[in-house]
């Protein structure tokens, strides 16, 4: 049985009273939080950890919008703002694999730092969300815990940004949680120095990969709609499947392999995307504790074999870990409305729509890119989560099944999403009129104005 202690009650300072209240700045909630700001309402933008962007800067996922190709119908918005003040601040370069730019993981600390003094938003870092506030089934602020201790902000409208659903579910939103065994995987991303670039590009000219190459074992059985089968990926997999068979990797660690962003010519080797952990379980630490100390020692031996089986990687060495474990699957909260598989497949459509995302589907072995023009919607209604109000959801964490999440949990959906609860929170307060009465419409002139699209 396990043992427990009785808090004392204490009284709590109320350190801040905001309209608008966003919990997590990564790709759902940064462009929440700037759209909400950019609406006219008084934003405040709360972060665990010391920069914003979440996905981008913390966990070191650099490719954003890898999914574009000449006939992909884009989202627009804060979405795309991402990539264009990223390269106008010196902070991507071109993309391997599409005609995006990948963004650099460290140099968007900086434009994320831009955009949300540009906006107005109240920035508070370094502060953990711990409980929420609530009145009756309204939610009125949140607790935090820092180095100052516990505080409380109240606020009018909440955007649970966290990526797990974490307030939505302290606060009494029925979420669910995918089964560990049955979680997508997660990612111990890296960088690497050190690397001849002409070697290595000679190299991937003399073997290239293709999408049609993503098979064999552990993660790499993927389903493609047979369009991706001959177009190039910047695939690695030989290295070590050859690693596997002279003994320098263990057998069972064939989900070792994967995709490098981009090769520098100061010779890093950015976004590193080669290690997937089954099992992880994003909202338990004991599991996070785990899987960060393997992915880490997984990564080192991908590296060794790179040195060894890789044209250019002679002098191949780390650069650096993201700051935290990529997480792809937790918690989904059960919303107005829950998104399908036939919505993202189907190409939705809702007069209720929010945004619009292409058909992009990355996920539980599914690998769908967005080359014939086709997008889905995404209805305000997936925004809304039930039994508790004032609470948007922001987010890998809204509602839908397993296909549908393998689309809309990417950092460019989310944005998406994120805008739009931004907008929703905001004008829900210039109407005084609670957030499932919203008239849609204006979400959408809204949404317009900041330059994104929802039909």
């Amino acid at each position: 049985m396990t043992r427990t202690i009785t808090e004392p009650a204490r009284e709590i300072d109320v350190v801040r009273e905001t309209e608008v209240l966003v919990v997590g700045s990564g790709p759902g909630g940064l462009p929440a939080a700037l759209a909400s700001a950019r609406a006219g309402a008084e934003t405040t933008l709360v972060e665990r950890f010391g920069c914003f962007g979440g996905n981008l800067t913390v966990v070191g996922v650099e490719g954003m919008h890898w999914y574009r190709h000449e006939q992909t119908v884009e989202s627009n918005g804060i979405a795309r703002e991402f990539e264009e003040r990223a390269k106008e601040m010196g902070a991507a370069v071109p993309e391997s694999q599409s005609l995006s730019h990948e963004i650099d993981s460290e140099g968007f600390k900086l434009v994320a730092d831009t955009l949300v003094a540009e906006a107005g938003v109240t920035p508070m870092l370094h502060r953990q969300f711990v409980a929420p506030i609530i009145e009756g089934n309204r939610i009125t602020g949140i607790i935090t815990e820092s180095k100052a201790g516990r505080e409380a902000i109240l606020a009018k409208r909440v955007i649970d940004a966290t990526g797990d659903a974490d307030i939505a579910a302290r606060a009494g939103a029925l979420t669910a949680k995918t089964d560990r065994e049955d979680m997508m995987a997660a990612s111990v991303m890296f960088h690497c120095a050190g690397v001849d670039k002409r070697a290595f590009m000679e190299g991937i000219k003399a073997d290239p990969q293709t999408y049609a190459d993503w098979g064999g074992g552990g993660e790499w059985v993927i389903e493609t709609s047979g369009k991706e089968d001959d177009m190039f990926s910047p695939f690695l997999k030989k290295p070590f499947d050859r690693a596997i068979k002279d003994g320098l990797i263990p057998a069972h660690l064939n989900t070792i392999a994967g995709t490098w962003g981009a090769v520098h010519d100061t010779g890093e080797l950015t976004y590193m995307n080669l290690i997937h952990l089954d099992g992880c379980d994003g909202t338990d630490p004991d599991s996070l504790t785990a899987f960060e100390i393997e992915g880490r020692k997984q990564a080192m031996l991908a590296i060794e074999a790179l040195r060894r089986y890789t044209p250019g990687c002679d002098g191949i060495r780390l650069r650096n870990f993201g700051m935290s474990i990529g997480i792809r699957d937790t918690r989904k909260v059960d919303c107005l409305y829950n998104m399908t598989e036939g919505d993202v497949r189907d190409q939705a459509r809702f007069d209720d729509s929010i945004g619009i995302f292409p058909e992009f589907i990355d996920g539980y072995g599914i690998l769908i890119l967005p080359t014939t023009g086709r997008y889905f919607h995404i209805p305000y209604r997936n925004l809304l989560p039930k039994g508790v109000e004032n609470l948007l959801i922001a987010g890998r964490a809204t509602g839908g099944d397993r296909i549908s999440h393998a689309a809309t949990r990417n950092m460019a959906c989310c944005a998406v999403g994120g805008q739009g609860a931004g907008i929703a929170a905001a004008l829900s307060l210039r109407r005084n009129c609670d957030l499932a009465d919203l008239p849609v419409a204006d979400i959408q002139t809204e949404l317009v104005r900041q330059g994104g699209r929802w039909q």
